[in-house]
């Protein structure tokens, strides 16, 4: 079982810089004790315009709404002996993890208000909250949970030492933690982005009920249960020490560590091969929020060790990782292609993980990598046509996209709610002196504490470039960082006003433009595409082929075509030219479409961008062949 933006901070947080910070970082929170290199704009601030994204998050709109919260709310209820008002849900609302989809549609509730301004979301997160407080009022003890059963058995057995722990059983329920971590994040998310004070004290009331039941625990005890999965609850008790000063909590984040991950961790060593994926991910991110708050240097090189391992010698080049959910040898990826490659929560929790090290650091490698992963894995995990989304997004050569209902209620229908609700949080980003455009989308941001607007305007990735246009009431100084991604060896264009302007950078940086910015200004990006290729880390004759920042799938057929079994269905690549543009010819009148030139066998094919790609079989992966291997292998 697997599962699922990065820490939203408050626009009351994002006041800028105080007069003392050094040059380039800002300080956000009372409690925060890093200085950060650079921090996200409020959703409120930043507005999507006509795109992909834009319309991604309308879909979103609509599936967000299809959902009945008394249907989300009727276990809790009926846990705390309440009367159920509707009937709940069933699939996974109807088992042990019951709950879960709650924690994460308050969540995406509360990021779509921000990110839509409609009120029924708004309305929505209240009432839950309200629901949840009734729940717990009537419990009594602080307790709120929809899986049956949990408070006795957390109590009487778990709490007692009766730990019977699997890697997604403990004592009979299905990652109890991991459902709790997932409703604790929605109370915070609708006390920071809503402003809901009861659900800040329903998260402390709750709280404070979880350490009864660890409070006694030894260390062995303590590790014994971490085995079975526990989601990001180290991450939440975090920011509930964030939110209220109460030590307790930052204390309970030490009780949730787990050593026999995180340590070796810790040491340099990936341990990863044969573990699931999405169990650990937010471990990581739950001990970079820590190192936020404490400012223990060990958490940070925990994490950067980790998020390290996993791009580069663990993740494909859609930016997503595991098969059948699990990690497998490090740099070991040819033949670990098939249907349930690449779960989509686990690239939702990588996202988090990369905005907190970009947070610290600025760093042009975590931006690229946001890019990659969202617009080849996110944005590709979703129907365009009805906002559906993929649990695991196949790169089986030949294998189709499986969307899944919204009521099944998996794991990453969860997080896909929250992801299609969050899309203006990962454009732009600022210090006191800096502004970073780290993400090429169509969209307006309003820098209150500027006074200044930046439109973007671009139709990227079917446009190669972008052009920002500056609002402003009276003269701004201001660095204005525009990403130079690592893929465009082709170079870059910048012009302010129609004046080129002059610089070393190279790729996989940002180019800073200093200057006192006024009403009208513009700044243009030329970002030349070209066609490349990316090989499988283990076997140089297996690659993907690129167009710019999009990786193109080849579309084969529909998904019943009886022809798939055959074992040349995937064609192959008849040439040893490792530049695409030498075999490859542009489809006239769709944009960032080609076809192969006599290169294919038994067959030409037609590739376009991945995201754009669904409802037929297709392969992203292609073998490249010379003649005599071919003759080698098939004559």
């Amino acid at each position: 079982m697997g599962k699922l933006i990065f820490t939203i901070i408050v626009a009351v947080l994002l006041s800028g810089g105080c007069s003392d910070n050094k040059p380039g970082t800002i300080k956000t929170g009372k409690r925060d004790v890093i200085e950060f290199r650079a921090l996200p704009f409020a959703l409120t601030d930043v507005r999507l315009l006509d795109g992909p994204f834009k319309h991604a998050t309308d879909l979103n709109v609509n599936v967000l709404l299809r959902y009945e919260p008394d249907r989300l709310l009727s276990k809790f209820r009926s846990e705390a002996g309440l009367e159920p008002k509707a009937e709940p849900y069933g699939e996974w609302e109807a088992m042990t993890i019951a709950g879960h989809s709650l924690g994460h549609y308050l969540s995406a509730l509360s990021m779509m208000y921000l990110t839509t301004g409609n009120t029924e979301f708004l309305n929505r997160v209240n009432y839950i909250v309200s629901e949840l407080k009734a729940c717990q009022d009537a419990d009594g003890t602080g307790y709120i949970g929809a899986f049956p059963d949990g408070k006795r058995i957390l109590e009487e057995e778990v709490a007692n030492g009766n730990i019977r722990s699997k890697g997604f059983d403990l004592n009979g329920i299905w990652v109890p933690y991991y459902t709790q971590h997932k409703v604790m994040a929605g109370l915070r998310d609708a006390y920071r982005m809503c402003g809901n004070t009861t659900a800040l004290s329903v998260s402390e009331k709750f709280a404070d009920w979880l350490y009864t039941v660890v409070d006694d625990l030894s260390p062995d005890q303590i590790e014994e249960m971490l085995h079975c999965e526990h989601g990001g609850i180290l991450e939440t008790l975090a920011d509930l020490y964030a939110d209220t000063g109460n030590e307790k909590y930052l204390e309970m984040t030490h009780r949730f560590q787990d050593k026999f991950i995180l340590e070796p961790l810790s040491r340099g060593e990936d341990i990863l091969p044969g573990k699931h994926g999405n169990t650990n991910i937010p471990k990581l991110i739950g001990l970079a929020r820590r190192y936020e708050l404490t400012g223990d240097t060990l958490d940070r090189k925990t994490a950067e060790f980790f998020w390290q391992t996993v791009v580069k010698h663990h993740s494909y080049v859609t930016g997503g990782h595991g098969n059948k959910e699990y990690f497998g040898d490090a740099d070991k990826l040819r033949n670990r292609l098939g249907n349930e490659t690449t779960e989509t929560c686990n690239v939702y929790n990588m996202l988090k993980l990369t905005d907190h090290l970009f947070e610290w650091s600025a760093s042009a490698e975590a931006a690229d990598f946001y890019e990659r992963a969202l617009f080849n894995h996110i944005l590709s995990s979703q129907n365009p046509e009805d906002g559906r989304v993929t649990y695991n997004l196949s790169l089986e050569m030949g294998g189709f996209k499986s969307f899944q209902d919204p009521e099944w209620f998996t794991c990453c229908i969860g997080t896909g709610m929250e992801s299609h609700s969050k899309y203006g949080g990962s454009i732009y980003f600022h210090n006191d002196k800096e502004l970073f455009v780290n993400q090429f989308i169509a969209s307006e941001l309003t820098w209150k504490e500027k006074g200044l607007k930046v439109r973007q305007m671009t139709k990227y990735p079917e446009e190669q470039g972008t052009s920002l246009e500056i609002s402003a009431g009276k003269p701004v100084e201001l660095t204005v960082s525009i990403r130079y991604p690592s893929w465009a060896t082709q170079g870059i264009e910048i012009a302010v006003n129609g004046h080129k302007k002059h610089f070393d950078n190279e790729p996989g940086s940002f180019v800073p433009l200093t200057r006192k910015w006024k009403n009208g200004d513009r700044i243009e990006v030329t970002i030349p595409f070209e066609l490349r290729l990316e090989s499988m880390p283990d076997d140089s004759l297996r690659v993907a082929v690129f167009y710019g920042p999009v990786v193109l799938a080849g579309e084969l057929g529909p998904v019943d075509d009886p022809a798939a079994p055959d074992s040349l269905y995937v064609p192959v690549l008849m040439t040893t030219d490792r530049n695409p543009a030498n075999w490859m010819s542009p489809v006239e009148n769709s944009i960032n479409t080609f076809v192969t030139d006599s290169t294919g066998r038994p067959r030409d094919v037609q590739m376009k961008p991945f995201y754009k790609t669904y409802d037929k079989r297709y392969s992203i992966f292609w073998d490249m062949f010379s003649e005599e291997a071919w003759k080698d292998k098939y004559e």
